[in-house]
């Protein structure tokens, strides 16, 4: 059975409750800033986008329908506010980005990242060589890498996000986890662990 939702009777329901925006958006605040955090590479321009975002949403409130997914929609605001942002900082610097298609050919493995506990932007906290791989990372291929692998989404709840078709997240994901994985096992080689190695000769699936 299809249930029919009035559009306009939703919006009535949201705006006439003004306690609606505190308990469905700021629950999300911590989500969203470390999805800003991803994007952005420096704190100050992360709470500028979580600001920016938080604004944008509650001068939307009206449109946000109650029951739908409150941080995917945030996380929309926040990402099309990163890219409103970047656009700006591009032309005002004249600075173009680095060859995206010029990324390292090595596959990462997804394994114990997607069980809805965040665990990579666990271990982007924990481990500086991670962290510092992400944000090397270009801004197309990291933010499909966050949605997926750390925040849970499916293929298509990202490609919906991103406004992007699920071809796309798909061969971004698959180019950012052969960044990341290159990166970690340089890392690993480094400091002498045993493991790095085991990725040559491996495929991907997705």
């Amino acid at each position: 059975m299809e249930l029919s939702v009035d559009v306009t009777e939703a919006n009535k329901v949201a705006t006439s409750d003004p306690h609606s925006f505190e308990r469905e958006a700021l629950p999300c605040l911590d989500a969203v800033f470390r999805f800003a955090r991803s994007l952005a590479h420096e704190r100050a321009d992360a709470d500028d986008l979580v600001q920016e975002t938080f604004l944008r949403a509650y001068r939307s409130w009206s449109t946000f329908l109650p029951g739908a997914d409150c941080r995917r929609w945030l996380f929309t605001i926040c990402h099309n506010a990163f890219l409103r942002s970047r656009e700006r900082s591009q032309r005002r610097e004249l600075h173009e980005q680095g060859d995206i298609d010029a990324l390292p050919a090595v596959i990462l493995h997804a394994h114990a990242i997607r069980d809805g506990t965040d665990a990579l932007l666990t271990q982007i906290e924990l481990v500086p060589a991670l962290r510092g791989a992400l944000e090397m990372l270009a801004e197309p291929f990291r933010s499909v890498v966050l949605l997926v692998d750390a925040e849970g989404y499916t293929y298509q709840e990202a490609s919906e996000l991103l406004s992007v078709p699920v071809g796309t997240v798909r061969s971004r994901l698959y180019r950012g986890r052969r960044f990341l994985q290159e990166i970690l096992f340089a890392h690993a080689r480094d400091v002498g662990l045993g493991c790095a190695g085991t990725h040559q000769g491996s495929t991907d699936h997705e």
